[in-house]
């Protein structure tokens, strides 16, 4: 409710939000409790109900009538999480700066409107199916023929990805798609593919596609039932659109834990690979600086700005899908384009994951594995921005070397931050 209210007062009175969410329990209460907030600042609020964060975002641009837009959801966290995501008037996520507007404004209310002056709240109960237009639109795709195999993980995919897929032709097989509130992201989706590889593996599919719980990440299973994961689907499509000079540069955009067998293959076709810190909001505001229209992580958090403004896991998918189509190839024989090296990562659960920059016994260690694997290998340690982790990712010659350095490394934090 606080949030609302700061964001409502930070809008003015008048303004109109996009309010969405994914199936989780607490989303019902949260939700009540921001249109509550947003109202009591005189703002319109607009429900509509279970969406994707995307769908928020791409609608929040496309109406024209809407100042902000939010998203209840925790993404791909454990069901007891939940979270608040805010979107600007075009569709893209709000900087640092207008966060801290926002928190001020938390922290000194002022007095808000009454009687007429109270915003209104409304339901949207067609929003779902305005996205799903929209995007079956945006991709010139005929999927007839072929059979997919479908992980929803019980999220906010539901209300969209099926009928987009079977719209444009192909036979759907659903699983992960009968949320209860409780059962989001549980052994499903994109964190978990072993359902979806079991399903796959069991025969008759060209290929499997799982979402996570709030649909702004993909991740595909080939049709043996084998991981194609963030970095081979974002090969795939950057060399599928430099083939069709739809490239700008040409370069994509990654983070930090991009293996680096993704970028000798860029190389390999004269694509420039941009870095940046992990998390999509640092690789959004990369490409947007350099005109950059795609970019990336390993989790499947897939960016095509001449889609959308934001990461969209099913866009992701059409993207991919559109690649496979022209080419004629199946996935696993697209995927070889990326030969990984050995990778290990590894989450450590701690007391004080801020002190991560101090540990010096940590980073000593980091020095000591950059000196050994030179250009052969890569090690990053980085903080968890939604959990109390650190995690260690090793790549190196091979994965006897992975898992002494990441093991040293893990022990080392848990010594320097305390281990929870």
């Amino acid at each position: 409710m606080s949030l609302g209210r700061g964001l409502g007062t930070r809008l003015g009175a008048g303004a109109r939000v996009l309010v969405g969410r994914d199936t989780r329990r607490s989303g019902h209460m949260l939700e009540a409790a921001l249109a509550a907030g947003l109202a009591s600042a005189g703002v319109d609020v607009v429900l509509g109900g279970v969406l994707p964060t995307p769908a928020v975002a791409e609608l929040v641009a496309a109406r024209g009538d809407l100042a902000a837009g939010a998203v209840i959801s925790a993404s791909h966290n454990p069901f007891p999480d939940n979270g608040i995501k805010v979107f600007g008037p075009d569709g893209f996520k709000l900087s640092d700066a207008e966060e801290a507007e926002i928190e001020a404004a938390m922290a000194d209310p002022v007095p808000g409107p009454t009687g007429a002056g109270v915003g209104a709240v409304e339901h949207w109960p067609d929003a779902a199916e305005h996205y799903a237009r929209d995007i079956t639109a945006r991709f010139d795709l005929d999927l007839s023929g072929l059979r997919i195999a479908v992980d929803c993980a019980h999220g906010a995919t539901v209300a969209t990805a099926p009928g987009v897929l079977a719209a444009l032709g192909a036979e759907v097989d659903l699983i992960g798609a009968r949320p209860d509130g409780v059962n989001i992201n549980v052994e499903c989706g994109s964190t978990h593919l072993g359902a979806l590889q079991a399903r796959v593996r069991a025969g008759g599919h060209d290929l499997g596609l799982a979402f996570d719980g709030d649909g702004d990440r993909m991740l595909a299973v080939d049709g043996a039932g084998g991981l194609v994961d963030g970095d081979q689907i974002l090969a795939i499509c950057a060399l599928w659109l430099r083939g069709r000079g739809e490239l700008p540069g040409p370069a994509v955009v990654t983070t930090t834990m991009t293996n680096l067998g993704f970028r000798r293959a860029m190389a390999d076709a004269g694509i420039e690979v941009r870095w940046t810190d992990v998390g999509d909001r640092y690789v959004l505001a990369e490409m947007r600086a350099g005109g950059y229209v795609i970019g990336g992580e390993p989790s499947g958090h897939l960016i095509n700005l001449r889609s959308g403004p934001t990461g969209d896991g099913l866009a992701a998918a059409l993207l991919l899908l559109s690649a496979l189509r022209d080419s004629g190839r199946p996935l696993a024989e697209a995927a070889t384009v990326v030969r990984h090296l050995p990778q290990r990562l590894v989450s450590v659960r701690v007391q004080r994951k801020g002190a991560l920059a101090g540990a010096d016994e940590v980073w000593d260690l980091v020095r000591a594995f950059e000196r050994e694997a030179g250009e052969d290998g890569r090690i990053v340690v980085r903080a968890s921005g939604t959990e109390p982790l650190v995690r260690v990712m090793v790549e190196a010659p091979s994965p006897e070397a992975c898992e002494r350095w990441c093991a040293e490394v893990a022990a080392a934090a848990e010594r320097a931050l305390g281990a929870a």
